[in-house]
């Protein structure tokens, strides 16, 4: 009888509310009870996560098997970039907070119901972004955002990961003020010179719906589409507004906000020759300009089990 492959289990020792090692355990259990092969591989700390992932993959290609993310958005695009470089097959188990990439594919954010739907899983193509040679699965952006990204990881260090203090440490940043962008985009035809607080790049229908851009749609089509969203120059109080229309899912209509589909743009910081900051599914890096983003030229090979509809809200 041939021995059903394994599965190469990145996890996240530190990602979301739920207790790790009970999840750990809950994950091993339905594994052994159904006879499936797998190793855990710890993000704790202790080792870069890079290196953690890049030993998964090479027990997996050594198994034939898969590579599985148990964690939030960021270990899956660590874990994703691998898987696709690679040409793994790739498993998720969301342990995060928002979990907009196992939401988005219908794997449930239930533990439990998530390890026994990868037991019934078979590979799907998945649309990924780039934005040069890094991928993302959520989404990418410049100015603003990453901002207050570095800004909340400082709050959390001091007071703890919560969504209560992820929410002041973003306003806290916006109202202490910020420098527009003065940037050149180009989709090949046309070249845009525009001045802005903020570039938002999206690849997840379902979080791009939850913030109201029509663009959802488009993307949900799976065909190679991004949707693209800058602001006006605006104010603080302006600015504010802005997220609340984000938060009621009413971002589309918002007078200070433009938003687009592309298969592919080009932009070009203004006096700006070094690295700029861009934030990857919640990740900082830096990368040098002119920053192309673009739907990967091949698909993930995503693990489904094919149950829920893309973008349905599995619980």
């Amino acid at each position: 009888m041939t021995q059903p492959p394994s599965f190469a289990i990145v996890m996240n020792a530190g990602s979301g509310k739920q207790d790790a090692e009970a999840a750990r355990t809950g994950i091993a259990s339905i594994l052994h009870a159904a006879g499936r092969p797998h190793r855990f591989f710890l993000i704790d700390g202790t080792r870069d996560i890079k290196d953690v992932v890049r030993e998964a993959a090479a027990h997996a290609k050594r198994d034939g098997g898969a590579i599985v993310a148990a964690g939030g958005d960021g270990t899956i695009n660590c874990v994703a970039g691998t898987a696709w470089a690679e040409s793994l097959p790739m498993g998720i188990l969301p342990q995060g907070t928002f979990n907009f990439v196992g939401r988005t594919h219908g794997i449930p954010t239930d533990t439990r119901a998530a390890t026994e739907a990868l037991l019934r899983a078979t590979p799907a193509d998945a649309q990924i972004g780039m934005v040069n040679d890094r991928i993302f699965l959520v989404n990418a952006s410049l100015g603003l955002y990453p901002q207050v990204l570095e800004d909340r990881e400082t709050w959390k260090r001091r007071l703890g990961r919560h969504r209560i203090v992820a929410l002041w440490s973003g306003l806290a940043t916006m109202m202490r003020g910020y420098r527009p962008l003065r940037i050149e985009v180009s989709d090949g035809e046309r070249t845009r010179h525009l001045r802005t607080p903020t570039l938002f790049v999206g690849n997840n229908a379902l979080q791009l719906e939850k913030i109201g851009l029509p663009e959802a749609a488009d993307v949900l089509r799976n065909d190679g589409t991004l949707a693209g969203l800058v602001l006006k120059p605006i104010g603080r109080l302006t600015m504010l507004g802005l997220i609340l229309h984000g938060a009621l899912g009413k971002l589309g209509e918002a007078e200070n906000a433009v938003s687009f589909s592309f298969r592919e743009i080009s932009v070009t910081p203004k006096h700006h020759r070094h690295a700029i900051k861009v934030a990857l599914d919640g990740e900082i890096v830096r990368l040098m300009p002119p920053l192309v983003f673009r739907a990967a030229p091949r698909p993930l090979s995503l693990l489904t089990d094919g149950v829920r509809k893309p973008g349905e809200d599995p619980g």
